[in-house]
């Protein structure tokens, strides 16, 4: 992972929030939540929560419980904090998922929405979540599957290997879907403490109203934004719009559907 793949400022959150959220995340978010919230937590730990779409999500479903959510970006942060404004039941804070400032077995479940991969170091990440949680309690997270299992990226790191054929701009490569060896994600967790976690690959569709909307969240609302702009030529604009072309060459126009692959990590700490 490079330096500038934990870069999400300017206009990348906006366009995270409004345009990739809706046609990733939230599919996630929902499963995600389902499954802490069947374990009727009472403290409930997030981590890297970004904008907040996994919040969202527990929030409908907490019953007398709260949530921390934490991430380690305050512009990505402040979006959920400005959501979540007024429930009382919900706080942000800003806060290093390998340097969490909480108190031994503070929290009944911690989890984490597609932020693992960005940890520098995994198993000291799965180490304080671990830490954190009382006895019994379980870390539910989530991490992208290979690439070639999600379609509308797919066809997006192609389009940028045709545009940029010397040197393709690889963060969702590298950093979001970089993270898929199931016997390495086994070999992190039980190094940070857990025994042998539950991994599931769990299938979703996304939907966008328009190849233009995932070209721009992908391109835009994503540190690929900076990895185009550093190359400066062509410019941003135009190579989302070669982004575009491709994925309608791929998928059609109006309306588009796409794969989905990820998979679903549980532990319990003894």
């Amino acid at each position: 992972m490079e330096a500038t793949d934990k870069v999400f400022a300017g206009p990348v959150p906006q366009i995270y929030d409004r345009l990739l959220v809706p046609l990733i995340f939230q599919p996630y978010a929902e499963d995600l939540a389902a499954r802490v919230m069947a374990g009727r937590p009472e403290r409930i730990l997030e981590l890297a929560a970004g904008t907040g779409a996994l919040t969202r999500e527990l929030a409908a479903r907490l019953d007398g419980a709260s949530i921390v959510a934490t991430d380690l970006s305050p512009s990505m942060l402040d979006l959920a904090a400005a959501r979540f404004s007024g429930d009382h039941r919900i706080a942000c804070q800003q806060a290093d998922a390998l340097d969490l400032p909480f108190a031994d077995e503070s929290f009944d479940a911690v989890t984490c929405q597609f932020g693992a991969m960005f940890f520098p170091d995994k198993s000291k990440g799965y180490g304080e979540a671990r830490r954190v949680l009382r006895p019994g309690g379980h870390y539910l997270f989530n991490v992208w599957d290979r690439v070639d299992r999600n379609d509308f990226t797919a066809v997006m790191l192609d389009a940028l290997a045709e545009v940029f054929p010397n040197d393709p701009p690889r963060f969702l490569a590298r950093t979001p879907h970089g993270y898929h060896d199931i016997g390495a994600i086994e070999r992190d967790v039980m190094a940070g403490g857990f025994p042998r976690p539950l991994i599931e690959r769990v299938e979703k569709r996304s939907c966008a109203d328009s190849a233009a909307d995932v070209a721009i969240g992908l391109c835009q609302g994503t540190p690929t934004r900076g990895e185009i702009e550093a190359r400066g030529w062509p410019e941003l604009g135009a190579v989302t719009e070669a982004v575009a072309k491709a994925l309608e060459h791929r998928f059609g126009f109006g309306p588009i559907e796409g794969s989905l692959s990820a998979f679903v990590i549980s532990a319990e700490r003894a």
